[in-house]
């Protein structure tokens, strides 16, 4: 395809580490127009709506908002918009919001070779979903489980976000969290403030009396 060619594939790059986002730049470069790049979730969003891409590739650790609270915002302000999530984390819980509430019309890991994100852009360019095929499995085995096995949701709130949000109200740090849950302290801390955003809560202090007011936890 000619460069600037109406049939290149609009593209919004959102990831705070520059140097991940230049290499996603050159490995676009055949069919894509990268119409900008953002590092943290308030510019991602205005910056959609001034440039208005086909297609979002979006990490979910960024500065700011969490990235599924982005995506819900994305979904709102821009309807139509295609969302490819860029994560390195494959929790299945965190994949299902991701691909339900949230809106994502895709999901792929950055431990995913290179050769998977642009079958994963047309893809969702042309309204499809994708999985990459590491983290497909996962998601179907959940999906295939018995209702009692599957998540259950408060509020909207997954398996995994009540854990961390009780974990919370007991006075636990984002490390506590993480070694109790096994998940790394970055995603306890994505945890915490996707509880606030979804629950409208501006502090820790609040989310410990929303837990206390659900009896989530015992106090004495």
């Amino acid at each position: 395809m000619a460069e600037g060619s109406s049939d290149r594939i609009r593209v919004l790059i959102a990831d705070d580490h520059r140097m991940f986002r230049d290499l996603l730049r050159s490995a676009l470069a055949a069919e894509c127009e990268i119409v900008a790049e953002a590092e943290d979730g308030e510019t991602t969003l205005a910056t959609a709506i001034r440039t208005k891409p086909q297609v979002i590739l979006l990490d979910v650790l960024m500065p700011g908002i969490g990235g599924l609270a982005a995506a819900h915002e994305l979904a709102r302000k821009i309807p139509g918009i295609r969302i490819l999530v860029l994560s390195q984390y494959c929790d299945p819980e965190y994949v299902r919001e991701a691909l339900g509430e949230a809106g994502v019309a895709g999901y792929i890991l950055k431990t995913d070779g290179a050769e998977e994100i642009l079958p994963a852009i047309r893809a969702v360019h042309a309204g499809l979903r994708y999985l990459s095929p590491s983290i497909a499995p996962i998601v179907l085995d959940q999906m295939n489980r018995a209702p009692s096995e599957r998540t259950e949701t408060s509020d909207n709130l997954t398996k995994r976000e009540r854990e961390v949000l009780r974990l919370v109200a007991e006075g636990s740090t984002a490390k506590d969290i993480a070694l109790r849950l096994n998940i790394s302290p970055k995603t306890a801390q994505v945890h915490r403030d996707n509880l606030k955003q979804k629950l409208n809560l501006r502090s820790t202090a609040a989310l410990v009396r929303y837990a206390i007011q659900r009896k989530m936890i015992r106090v004495e």
